[in-house]
């Protein structure tokens, strides 16, 4: 079930950075010229969020946006909604949704997707990638 989940999170926030993507949004600077957050950050993080919430409303979540969002939880879920901000606003199709799924502190399930390419990238630990 985690990696159905896993795989239904990072597609809902493929399809809200793909909507977003060469359109005209809102840019702000967090910590810097060099680091930005987009509405499309916020709109990918709250589709992604909605979808793992609603399975596993107790797991503990990490997000790049939002911070953490503590429960009392062996399973951490690790979010970066548009990991290359920079290049996705400036129309530059190289950037991802990347999630990491932590159990007892060590990494199990990772997934990487780029909605421009349509390209998937998975891996589970113990069984490689793919």
């Amino acid at each position: 079930m985690l990696k159905t989940v896993l795989h239904e999170a990072i597609m809902a926030g493929g399809e809200q950075v793909s909507k977003y993507f060469n359109q005209t949004f809102e840019i702000k600077y967090k910590e810097g010229r060099n680091n930005l957050v987009t509405a499309a950050d916020h709109a990918s993080e709250r589709a992604i969020l909605e979808v793992i919430q609603k399975a596993y409303p107790d797991h503990y979540i990490l997000t790049e946006e939002t911070g953490e969002l503590p429960q009392n939880s062996e399973y951490k879920w690790i979010i970066d909604p548009i990991d290359g901000t920079i290049n996705f606003a400036h129309g530059i199709p190289l950037n991802c949704i990347s999630i990491g799924v932590e159990f007892k502190g060590e990494m199990i399930l990772g997934m990487v997707y780029n909605p421009h390419m349509n390209e998937l990238f998975f891996a589970e630990k113990g069984e490689g990638a793919t």
